[in-house]
């Protein structure tokens, strides 16, 4: 199995994702998100419900980052926390498949 962290920077660098937790809620809905990564450490907040609620309605696995969203964060590339992500397009990344 690939490293997933090695996964998500690869589909952040080479695909299209949604970073931020309004920003997945809107990939969720308007049908373009085909898998969800959420802080596994954060995925308890009320956001994160609302996302992993979006996300089963639609039928979108969600995948539990095992850490924090600092380290997601630091993993997306990003300067700030992110508690989740939407993949919308792997790019060359083989995340979907894991």
């Amino acid at each position: 199995m690939a490293d997933l962290a090695s996964e998500i920077r690869l589909a952040v660098d080479t695909g299209k994702v949604a970073i931020g937790s309004k920003e997945v809620l809107d990939a969720i809905r308007h049908n373009e998100a085909k898998l969800i990564i959420i802080a596994k450490a954060d995925a308890y907040n009320r956001y994160a419900n609302d996302i992993k609620h979006n996300a089963k309605l639609a039928n979108i696995k969600i995948i539990e980052y095992n850490d924090t969203s600092k380290s997601l964060g630091v993993v997306c590339g990003k300067p700030y926390p992110v508690l989740s992500l939407a993949i919308i397009d792997q790019g060359t990344s083989n995340i979907l498949n894991i």
